[in-house]
């Protein structure tokens, strides 16, 4: 019956094809092995496929039925994405030991989602959706095809019993041996393009390197074409920085660019360049960042006074920023849209950035990772070192020269006048010693002279109103209307509106005081998902379940010590006198995770009633019993400072008929790693662990 779902299955709309790649019976026929490349078209959003570029998934199964044993054991694994998405299923059909008239069966899954060009929860949405769906529908279709055969007559099968000559040749040469359920064929197999008689008869192969063993050494074309000269030592750096986020993160990795900028920013000290891209990815996520340009319209006020704009590239081929700072009334800016609006828009600025450095990258065929900005003066005066104006400036400058470092190849600050100094001194307290060192200051009209404008920027390319003979489309800016000023209690409720967009909640979580999350479900088969990400310290994960439900939350004690920002807190819902296995019980295994972790998952509920989500304090042990800590295990614990850990989550329930994805599910699935990330020379083996238990 099983087998009359080949080659396709009209109760299956999605399973479009299959051809049989590999078949093996054995000489007395009671073992038939067959492996199949299934043809699927999975019920995905448009905008995914065409970002996957693909229109169908193929899967490769192996049913292997063994009439000795009378077992049917089926296997299967993606082959479309395997470097991205790891997909394994096993079902087992097997004899009743107690009544041979009934049949058992079992059926696990696992999916492991290393990279999706930032969908990774949606993906892992899609999947549970297919595969509860897949579920409910087994029964069905191998009864409908059960049907089928009784209508044609066949309604008993006859036991297999061995030849005669195979009987006397096993009870005299070899005792009876069980055939293995299945044989593995490995991924690097497929990659390293053997056939499929070869795949089926290899029991193993050199396999990629790990995360855990990268190459020692990046390709030299690679490094000339995308990253620039490296000495062996900034190599190195480069490669165990990568290495431990792939270790450590539970998603996509940054580019090697990006990663790159940070050690140059801390001068390929790796302790320090680590700490401050972990800051940033998490910045970038909780404030959604990478989806700024796709999901933030400037306001028009913004577009009509904002005096800056990119203007073609410099003559090293990086992007080219001007900004008429003298023509700019930052007055009226601040006051028409307040401080976080005119952050925001720097920093959309500042992605832009990045873009277009990917862009000339490919244009000029070497590594362009930074950008020049021109700066026009004339005009400045008094009016600019207005206080909250030069205060908004400097939190914009605090906050790019965290999250953009070495992102600003050259400053080009021209026609500086008489009150430029006190400026200067207000705001290079805060500027980056390395950044400084790029800044080319020039009064007057020296910038048209030797040494000026023109050994940076090609004479086609000058602005217009810096006598060059190129229309440039940046704003002139100018005095915003007071019409358009707003109140200072206005501009707080949109700052706060701003910056409150985020779907994520922060929380604290203390030695002996966990943060806890209730979730109530009505219906069984929902799906709870989550994403979080460990902001400081060490934590251990943990779903529980209830009937009844726990006490209204209250606040800890140690409250007083919680994250200051909105929505951070410490929640404890589980009585302490409440006993795990009576009162409530464990529906996830424990998940350890590290600092600087993302992770990712959800769980298909049994069972209506109360589940609880437990971030709790994880103490590392002084040894284990079969190896000793690592040293970035120690070094990290040393860090963690009064026993206090910092989490940044957002769960989400759906129900299993809906577990595709709607908007917010969509938006749960950003992590901070999205836009930054892509195919690097080793970023395959990066961990991105979810979890699927029913």
């Amino acid at each position: 019956a099983y087998e009359r779902r080949f080659p396709t299955c009209p109760l299956i709309p999605m399973f479009v094809a299959s051809d049989t790649v590999n078949e093996y019976k054995s000489e007395d026929e009671a073992v038939h092995v067959i492996e199949r490349r299934c043809k699927l078209d999975i019920d995905a959003p448009r905008l995914l496929k065409k970002i996957a570029g693909v229109d169908y998934v193929y899967f490769v199964q192996k049913n292997s039925l063994n009439r000795r044993e009378r077992t049917l054991h089926i296997e299967a694994y993606n082959e479309t994405f395997s470097n991205r998405v790891i997909i394994n299923e096993h079902c087992c059909y097997t004899v009743h030991p107690d009544n041979e008239d009934w049949t058992c069966f079992e059926q696990s899954a696992s999916l492991d989602i290393k990279s999706f060009f930032g969908f990774e929860s949606t993906v892992e949405k899609i999947a549970m959706k297919q595969y509860t769906s897949n579920i409910k529908k087994g029964k069905e279709i191998i009864e409908y095809y059960l049907k089928q055969l009784e209508e044609e007559g066949i309604t008993f099968v006859p036991r297999w019993t061995p030849p005669v000559a195979c009987k006397l040749e096993s009870s005299t040469s070899h005792p009876k041996r069980p055939v293995s359920p299945a044989i593995n064929i490995p991924d690097s197999a497929t990659k390293d393009g053997l056939n499929n008689k070869e795949i089926l008869n290899t029991s193993s192969s050199p396999s990629e390197p790990t995360a855990g063993t990268p190459d020692d050494k990046l390709d030299a074309d690679y490094i000339k074409r995308y990253l620039g000269d490296l000495t062996p030592m900034q190599e190195s750096c480069l490669i165990r920085l990568r290495q431990w986020l792939q270790e450590t993160h539970k998603g996509k990795i940054p580019k090697d660019e990006h990663i790159l900028r940070f050690l140059r920013a801390r001068d390929f000290n790796i302790d320090k360049a680590r700490e401050i891209l972990c800051q940033s990815l998490t910045w970038r996520k909780q404030h959604q960042v990478d989806y700024i340009l796709d999901t933030w319209n400037p306001p028009q006020v913004l577009q009509d006074y904002y005096a800056g704009g990119w203007h073609h590239h410099d003559k090293d081929g990086r992007p080219l920023y001007v900004l008429r700072l003298g023509q700019m009334d930052t007055k009226g800016l601040v006051r028409a849209l307040g401080e976080e609006a005119l952050l925001r828009y720097v920093l959309s600025i500042n992605e832009e950035g990045l873009r277009r450095c990917e862009e000339n990258t490919k244009v000029f065929g070497r590594p362009i990772s930074s950008w020049t900005c021109l700066v026009d003066l004339e005009g400045l005066n008094m009016r600019h070192l207005w206080r909250p104006g030069v205060k908004a400036l400097l939190r914009i400058i605090e906050v790019v020269e965290a999250n953009y470092p070495e992102t600003l190849g050259r400053l080009l600050i021209l026609r500086a006048p008489r009150v430029f100094p006190v400026l200067w001194t207000l705001v290079s307290p805060f500027i980056d010693d390395n950044t400084r060192k790029k800044f080319l200051i020039y009064a007057g009209n020296d910038y048209q002279g030797p040494g000026g404008l023109l050994d940076y920027i090609d004479k086609e390319i000058i602005p217009d109103f810096l006598g060059g003979e190129c229309m440039c489309e940046v704003p002139e800016g100018g005095l915003v209307p007071k019409s358009l000023y707003r109140t200072a209690e206005e501009l707080e409720n949109e700052d706060i509106k701003l910056w409150t967009e985020t779907i994520y909640q922060s929380a604290s979580v203390f030695k002996g005081a966990p943060h806890e999350v209730l979730i109530q479900i009505v219906d069984a088969s929902s799906v709870i998902t989550w994403d979080f990400d460990v902001c400081k310290g060490d934590i251990v994960f943990n779903i529980f379940h209830s009937k009844r439900a726990p006490q209204p939350p209250k606040k800890d004690s140690l409250g007083a010590h919680s994250i200051t920002s909105p929505g951070g807190n410490n929640v404890q819902l589980i009585d302490k006198v409440w006993q795990l296995g009576r009162d409530y019980s464990m529906v996830e295994s424990p998940l350890i995770c590290k600092e600087g972790e993302s992770v990712q998952g959800s769980h298909v509920t049994r069972w209506p009633g109360f589940y609880i989500l437990q971030w709790k304090f994880h103490s590392m042990p002084a040894c284990a019993t079969t190896n000793l800590p690592r040293v970035d295990d120690v070094l990290a614990s040393l860090q963690v400072s009064s026993h206090k850990c910092k989490v940044m989550y957002y769960t989400e329930v759906i129900g299993s008929e809906d577990f595709r994805g709607s908007m917010t599910s969509l938006e749960s699935s950003h992590s901070g790693f999205s836009q930054l990330s892509a195919a690097t020379t080793s970023s395959s083996q990066s961990h991105s662990s979810s979890m699927i238990s029913r």
